[in-house]
């Protein structure tokens, strides 16, 4: 946060009619700042300032090109293991048990082609990629850019500071702006679509957190069903010690395993690829026939409704699809494409055609066509390699389910849980002590309940295109009103890819009895549980923000009471970002007494994956001016990480004293500008007295009573400089009033930082529905007692900790 750098953004909102704007500064480009327009904003615009208006995620987008291949190279170990073990058991799952007709495996593998192309290769990997939010994927990022450029998000905390964000941006064409606009303005009036848009997140969240339970049992059993000899219940016994064993590891981080992830995963890649290669040159070579379309529309007029159903098993060749998009947060896309394509895509393509060829020649081994088609000196080595990339695959979807909770966490769509952030390399990569065990419960007991990887397969599908459904739905909104694409694009997109997976629904719902329920009632679960809490969470802030307490109010208790003041630094926490919570009169009138400085902080969650540190902290001051309160909205993505407090507590007294030399410096070139804006001035009032030797006295300014309302931006404080009645200019000796401010809050700091929580109980009203009463009182009271408390959650020592219980009727 350098001196220099606020000075010259200070100068460009004050000189804006007189000067045009620099050319590193395009905020200002955009629109005409008056100060009369910065004054009515009722929010923080101060910490404005300090942005250096370079998005900092979109530089990997210029990376080089050897630093893009080194990242496709590890992509392949992190994002590939699910897609990449599916050869293990696609054949097994499409045909049931027998093959009835030679031409039916031509007409399997056309399929496999087919889907592969259409739907990885072409919806991933070139479109759905670039709906990426700076660089992260995966449901909640879609939703994070349209709450971003639509006012969707259901909790009414939205600021007009957060847009100035450097990552907040994207740089859109104009064309196709006013079907834009309009579908922009239809969501944002339509409380029925932004609810609809709600849970269609957290539904695809749901399901990448079944896909958590449902990976690792489907690859682990699939790989050790190798071991030939062996009965079904020992390949069980087997499956589940892997299970335990890898969930056991997870709190060691992907870090610390993932350095053998991408050999071990290219190593499979090139082993199935050459499997693929002499299995076709050995016993079929006119299996190569299926790249025609033609044995599809042959398949399904022989099969009929049996060639339907066997769809929810070739859907299976495209499992973890989506967590080459989920995970791409540590990668960039050009990394993902290129690996995709030039290793992942063919090595594919190479299994199954071999697999298809071994089949034509030897179709009574179906049940299990990937072993059997490994030439004998290979088969251990094969049957190593198979398991590593299945724990590898099941590994990344952990990953995945842990980072999607730590998202959603962050938009209060989820119980509060202990987040362990595992690497100081990888930000993104989390562990959730109490998730990590209920997702190795939930896969044992999958495991052990059905038992085949046949029966698995059937609850798999349904997670699998289910995402993708959502995806498709999402991506086609950001298309309409955020790249403002070409209509026909756009139909041509959602018509081709919503009528292919709508297809492969219907197939995988079929089996719905035979395990498909699993995901779906796993996903009804997690979905009920994420709307309670999301429900609550708003209730709660609506009747904070209708309770806010009024600045007169405020300066009542202040003064008029007397309130003893005690050593150190206040923070009151609360989540509201407009105004003083109404837990304030509430902690005064049970403890008379306040710290020497309090600060009102509302840790905020913005629709972005990282806020830049200098862009965290805003401030404003509360009136009475000497009562040294303030507020303050620490502002974090839903990637970053909330620091320890002893961290945190030392960037916010940094950040606060950087405020108070910077409101100081605003109030002199208010002085300085005076000749350019009388009106304003005037009406903030002549506080400053004449004075002969043309200086204001600091200490009676800082006493004068203000005029201009809390709701003003903080920057005008009030108005310590003005002119004097003879006309002489009259400048505040700000360094001076500053010096002596932060002094006052090094030496609070120095005395101890004390946090002040709401236990707030949240009750339905009295005249609520049945329902309501059901939610609020019984459901959301459960899951807020068998979770973690708010100061857990923050990291908040005990013993420096006063709690207050307070009960909010909504």
């Amino acid at each position: 946060m350098a001196e220099p750098h606020q000075h010259h953004h200070t100068e460009t909102a004050s000189e804006e009619a007189h000067h045009p704007p620099a050319d590193n500064e395009p905020a200002f480009k955009e629109r005409k700042v008056s100060w009369a327009k910065l004054r009515r904003v009722d929010s923080l615009n101060m910490e404005a300032g300090n942005i250096s208006f370079k998005p900092t995620h979109h530089a990997s987008n210029q990376a080089s090109w050897g630093r893009t291949l080194s990242l496709a190279f590890q992509s392949v170990g992190i994002i590939y293991g699910d897609i990449g073990t599916s050869p293990l058991y696609v054949f097994d799952s499409s045909f049931d048990g027998s093959i009835k007709h030679k031409d039916d495996i031509l007409g399997v593998l056309s399929l496999i082609i087919y889907t592969f192309v259409l739907i990885p290769m072409i919806k991933y990997v070139f479109i759905v990629l670039w709906a990426n939010d700076n660089g992260d994927g995966g449901t909640f990022a879609l939703y994070s850019l349209i709450c971003r450029y639509a006012k969707v998000g259901l909790i009414p905390n939205d600021q007009p500071e957060d847009r100035q964000l450097s990552n907040y941006r994207l740089d859109t064409p104009s064309n196709q702006l006013r079907r834009a606009q309009k579908i922009k303005h239809a969501l944002e009036r339509s409380l029925t679509a932004r609810i609809i848009l709600f849970l269609a997140t957290i539904l695809g969240t749901a399901m990448v957190i079944g896909d958590g339970v449902l990976t690792p049992s489907i690859s682990v059993l699939s790989a050790v069903e190798g071991i030939k000899g062996l009965g079904q219940d020992a390949v069980v016994y087997i499956s589940i010690a892997i299970l335990i064993i890898l969930f056991s590891v997870q709190r060691f981080g992907t870090d610390k395993i993932g350095y053998s992830f991408a050999p071990a995963v290219c190593t499979w890649f090139m082993l199935i690829a050459g499997l693929g290669l002499y299995n076709l040159f050995k016993h079929d070579i006119t299996v190569l026939r299926a790249f025609n379309p033609v044995y599809i529309i042959d398949y399904f007029k022989r099969n009929g409704k049996e060639g339907w159903v066997s769809l929810g098993g070739v859907v299976l060749c495209i499992t973890g699809t989506e967590a080459m998009f989920a995970d791409l947060g540590h990668f960039n896309v050009p990394a993902v494409q290129i690996s995709f394509s030039g290793i992942v895509f063919p090595s594919l393509l190479a299994a199954y055609i071999g697999q298809a060829a071994y089949l034509s020649k030897f179709p009574e081994h179906i049940g299990s066509t990937f072993y059997d088609s490994v030439p004998d000196p290979l088969y251990w080595p094969t049957f190593v390699v198979a398991n590593a990339a299945a724990i590898i695959a099941s590994q990344a979807m952990i990953s995945g389910a842990f980072a999607i909770i730590s998202q959603s966490l962050s938009l209060s769509c989820f119980p509060r849980v202990k987040v362990v952030h595992t690497s100081a390399k990888y930000e993104g990569q989390v562990y959730i002590p109490e998730i990590n065990y209920l997702l190795m419960i939930a896969c044992v007991l999958v495991t052990y309940g059905f038992k085949t990887t046949e029966k698995i397969g059937h609850a798999y599908g349904i997670a699998v295109v289910a995402v993708m459904v959502i995806t498709t739905l999402m991506v086609t909104l950001i298309m309409l009103m955020i790249w403002k694409t070409e209509i026909w694009w756009i139909l041509s997109f959602f018509i081709v890819f919503m009528s292919l997976e709508m297809v492969y629904f219907s197939s995988v719902l079929y089996k719905f009895t035979q395990g498909g329920y699993l995901p779906l009632a796993l996903s009804l679960v997690l979905m009920t549980m994420m709307a309670i809490w999301h429900y609550a969470q708003q209730k709660r802030y609506v009747f904070e923000l209708g309770n806010k307490v009024s600045t007169g109010h405020v300066q009542e208790l202040v003064q008029s009471i007397g309130v003893p003041r005690l050593p150190g630094i206040g923070l009151l926490y609360s989540e509201l970002v407009q105004g003083i919570p109404p837990m304030f009169p509430h902690f005064i009138s049970n403890i008379p007494s306040m710290h020497s400085v309090v600060i009102f902080v509302s840790i905020k969650s913005i629709p972005i994956s990282k806020v830049a540190f200098e862009e965290r902290f805003l401030f404003r001051q509360v009136e009475p001016l000497d009562a040294r309160m303030f507020r303050c909205v620490v502002r974090y993505g839903y990637k970053d990480l909330i620091e320890e407090s002893d961290e945190f507590e030392r960037q916010l007294v940094d950040n606060l004293k950087e405020f108070i030399r910077h409101q100081h410096f605003m109030d002199t070139t208010a002085a300085d500008h005076h000749h350019h804006h009388a009106p304003l001035i005037a009406e903030f009032g002549p506080i400053a007295r004449k004075s002969t030797s043309s200086v204001v006295h600091v200490e009676e300014a800082l006493h004068a009573p203000p005029r201009v309302s809390s709701a003003s931006i903080q920057s005008f404080g009030a108005g310590r400089s003005a002119n004097s009645s003879d006309g002489v200019r009259t400048v505040a000796a700000v360094p001076s009033g500053a010096e002596e401010e932060t002094r006052a809050v090094e030496a609070a700091m120095e005395q101890g930082v004390f946090y002040l929580i709401g236990e707030v109980e949240v009750v339905a009203a009295q005249e609520s529905s049945w329902m309501k009463k059901f939610v609020v009182n019984y459901a959301y009271s459960f899951l807020r007692k068998n979770f973690r408390q708010g100061e857990k959650m923050l990291a908040i020592p005990r013993n420096r900790l006063l709690r207050v219980g307070m009960t909010y009727e909504v």
